[in-house]
């Protein structure tokens, strides 16, 4: 009787496992199932898109640019400058969007309208330009020429670095109306809009000052030589004709009205002056010593104050 109850209960336990085994499997089934649908969701709710979307670019077209003198249309080869700006819908100011420093320079830019620029110096020229797909090819005139300035003495040229030039734009009763160019040094190549110009040369750091109005042509480049009427003088306070000079005096160079034109201290300063007479002032020590003396044109010589 015992071996039979036994019998049944495990008839009774395999029957139950065989059940829960055949409500299991079905389950795992549809977990396999719906789990790539869990794994991979629908675009749209949360997704990253696999392959990221490209913007969408007009193709871009060649602008190739070169500039021409107004008067006789000779390439421009050298020191220019370019800039490229697009025109707004809105009508706010072009921005730039392209710059070059080469004589022929090649953009790639979308088609549309653009605005060129081409500085030469002071001088520029400026043309609105349309640039479709298939490409451009234009050239800028610019009316400008080169102005190259030096100085001389008789025919004895002035070191450069002794000089320095102004270069004026005249207006109507003013031949000094207008400053285009301050410092300028000699030998250096000033590009400027054809025209007639008003130069100041100053040889020094005091009154011996030249001026003259040149003329500059397109496409040409003029050189123009100031004469300059002046010398240069040492400064001394001596005890005796050819004695040895003081050091630490103070000097005053006035014209014979009192005007001061230049003021110097030590032992022997030298000054640049025109042509004409002066006074000369020497203090040491409390003591004031004076002379008069002229200067003539070329002749470079030193300037004798005695001591009393």
């Amino acid at each position: 009787m015992l071996e039979f109850d036994r019998f049944q209960g495990g008839r009774r336990l395999a029957a139950g496992l065989l059940a829960a085994a055949l409500v299991l499997v079905p389950a795992l089934a549809f977990a396999q199932q719906a789990q790539p649908a869990m794994q991979a969701p629908a675009a749209g709710v949360g997704a990253m898109p696999i392959q990221p979307v490209q913007s969408q670019t007009a193709p871009l077209a060649s602008l190739a640019l070169a500039a021409q003198f107004a008067g006789d249309r000779r390439p421009i080869r050298s020191g220019l400058v370019w800039r490229v700006l697009s025109e707004t819908a809105d009508g706010s100011p072009p921005r730039i969007v392209a710059r070059s420093t080469d004589a022929e320079p090649i953009f790639s830019l979308e088609p549309g309208t653009y605005l060129l620029h081409a500085a030469y110096g002071f001088a520029s020229g400026t043309k609105r330009v349309t640039l479709s797909a298939q490409g451009l090819r234009d050239q800028v005139s610019i009316s400008a020429g080169g102005l190259s300035l030096a100085g001389s003495i008789g025919d004895a040229p002035i070191a450069p670095a002794q000089l320095s030039f102004s270069v004026f734009v005249p207006l109507q009763g003013n031949s000094e109306g207008r400053l285009v160019v301050d410092k300028a040094r000699a030998g250096e190549l000033i590009r400027l809009p054809e025209g007639t110009y008003h130069v100041v040369s100053t040889y020094g750091d005091s009154n011996a000052i030249q001026r003259a109005d040149v003329k500059v042509e397109s496409g040409k480049v003029t050189d123009a030589t100031l004469h300059h009427r002046a010398a240069r003088v040492t400064l001394k306070l001596v005890a005796s004709p050819g004695g040895e000079a003081f050091a630490g005096t103070a000097f005053s160079v006035l014209t014979p009205g009192g005007d001061v034109i230049r003021e110097a201290i030590g032992a022997f300063p030298q000054v640049i002056l025109a042509e004409g007479d002066y006074v000369l002032i020497a203090r040491q020590e409390g003591q004031v010593h004076s002379r008069d003396f002229k200067v003539e044109s070329g002749l470079d010589r030193d300037i004798e104050v005695l001591a009393k």
